[in-house]
């Protein structure tokens, strides 16, 4: 549930609702899935919804003609590592997301007690109440507000590894599979209409042979040799 110090209040602050929305667990453990294509575009070099195509004939034959799909998105998301990741995450920010809790709900008991005493307190009482609220409401912008942004920050830094290792994957896989281009079907600018195959499950497989995670470890690295991938069937 987003938090809120009910509108304007007596506190005198705008409302602070959904600009903690990414605190809870629910969004955190999600957080992976809702990758932007911009940040891929951004930190991956992903220009178009063309994630790899071929320049080249392979081995001096004719150019591919195959052309496979995959949803980026996905496959970072099923990775062994992205996974790991969003776990790693959610427990590395769970001790501040429970301390944004503790201060709302301190917030938000200052605004009812104030609220049913209206009558009832002198108004010294209500003086301080009020200031105590506002120094605490303040405080709890503040440390929503560097939440964000210090949660932004580590879900950027494992997409933009994860993402870049990907690439490198899918470099070599599509080649060695014969397809020519590969194109992104979670690109909401280029959408992809119509393919073939689908390869996003072929390449997280091979992702996840190609850099293993190991217990408590935060960077998985890559093994020195993979056995090669099956090629997928055509859908």
């Amino acid at each position: 549930m987003p938090y809120s110090l009910m509108g304007t209040g007596v506190f005198g602050l705008e409302e602070l609702e959904g600009c903690c929305v990414l605190a809870s667990r629910r969004v955190i453990m999600k957080w992976i899935t809702r990758i932007l294509t911009g940040v891929l575009v951004a930190q991956c070099g992903f220009g178009t919804a063309a994630l790899w195509a071929q320049s080249k004939p392979a081995n001096g034959g004719e150019a591919a003609t195959k052309i496979a799909a995959i949803n980026m998105r996905v496959a970072i998301a099923s990775t062994s590592e992205g996974k790991q990741a969003a776990t790693q995450l959610e427990t590395q920010f769970l001790a501040r997301r429970k301390e944004i809790e503790d201060l709302n709900k301190k917030v938000n008991d200052l605004q009812q007690k104030l609220t049913v005493g209206a009558t009832a307190l002198s108004d010294e009482e209500k003086q301080r109440l009020t200031l105590e609220g506002q120094r605490l409401a303040r405080q709890l912008e503040r440390k929503q507000s560097e939440f964000q942004e210090d949660l932004n920050d580590a879900q950027s830094d494992v997409i933009s590894r994860i993402g870049r290792r990907m690439v490198e994957v899918l470099g070599k896989y599509a080649p060695s599979n014969g397809y020519g281009a590969v194109l992104d079907d979670s690109s909401q600018s280029t959408p992809v209409m119509y393919a073939s195959t689908d390869i996003t499950e072929e390449v997280v497989k091979l992702y996840d042979q190609t850099y293993p995670v190991k217990s408590g470890a935060g960077t998985a690295e890559p093994k020195t040799a993979t056995k090669p991938v099956a090629k997928p069937s055509e859908r």
